[in-house]
Order: C-alpha cells, then structure tokens, then sequence
C-alpha cells in the first residue's frame, strides 16, 4: 500500500467557483464534513471543527487561492493522538473541465499505514458528501455522525 500520500480525483458536475464555496464558507463546509467549527479561512488562519462527537479536527490554512487551490494543515485535537493537529498536510485543487470541476484531494504527511487506510476512508466518505452537495443535490445527515 502507499503510504506517501491520500490522493484522491473526482469530476464534480459544477463550476469550480461554486465547489470553493464549499472549501471556504463555515456554513458549507459544515454541511458536507462536520458538525460544527470555527473557522478562519485565510492563509495563517486557525480551524477547529469537530467531524463527529468523539473527533476533533484542527489545523491552520496555508494558501488559500480562489477559485482552484486551499492547502490546509490537518490533525485531531482530540480522537486520535497518532496525528496531532498540524502534523500533516491536505491540499485540494480544482480545475476546470469539460462540463464541471476536476477534484483533486492530496494527503500528505500520515504517519502509518494505518493512520493512512483510516484518513483515505475518511476522505472518501466526505469527498463523496462535497460532491452531491455542489452539484446540488443533498446527501442527508452524515451517518459517520
């Protein structure tokens, strides 16, 4: 298994500028990963949010570059002690193709093979949320919560 990095790619039947909105609006980002959080969505700024009741998020934005590119430190706070907040790196581009948006989601920094099953699982799961969301449409509650 590689261990290097969660990558992941997805089209997303919208406009890139809308699939931002939803890496960089409180209320969006919620609505496809997380129960609540604080954010400050510019570069240098914190995050906390938490995804479910026992795992909390937290990290800093590194670039933030609309409407193609959001770099963001990731760790849990509290869940999972192997990753601590700022330990490793997510960076997400967008570009624009043919009828949408080119998802691009790389993981970097994990610690283990097993920390990097549980974080691809992870982000599976939520990308497929993002998705259904800018494209318009509504995933229902989050059963991960």
């Amino acid at each position: 298994m590689n261990t290097d990095a969660v990558t992941l790619e997805r089209h997303i039947a919208a406009r890139p500028a809308t699939v931002f909105s939803f890496l960089t609006e409180d209320d969006k980002w919620l609505a496809w990963m997380g129960e609540d959080g604080e954010f400050t969505f510019e570069p240098g700024g914190a995050y906390r949010t938490t995804v479910r009741s026992d795992a909390v998020a937290a990290g800093r934005f590194l670039a933030i570059e609309p409407p193609g590119r959001i770099v963001f430190t990731w760790g849990w706070a509290e869940g999972d002690e192997a990753v601590p907040p700022g330990s490793s790196t997510v960076e997400i581009t967008l570009e624009a193709v043919d009828e949408g948006t080119r998802l691009r989601l790389t993981h970097r920094g994990l610690p283990s093979p097993d920390a990097y099953a549980a974080h691809a699982e992870a982000w599976t799961h939520y990308v497929r949320r993002l998705v259904t969301w800018a494209e318009g449409g509504d995933p229902g509650p989050d059963d991960w919560t």
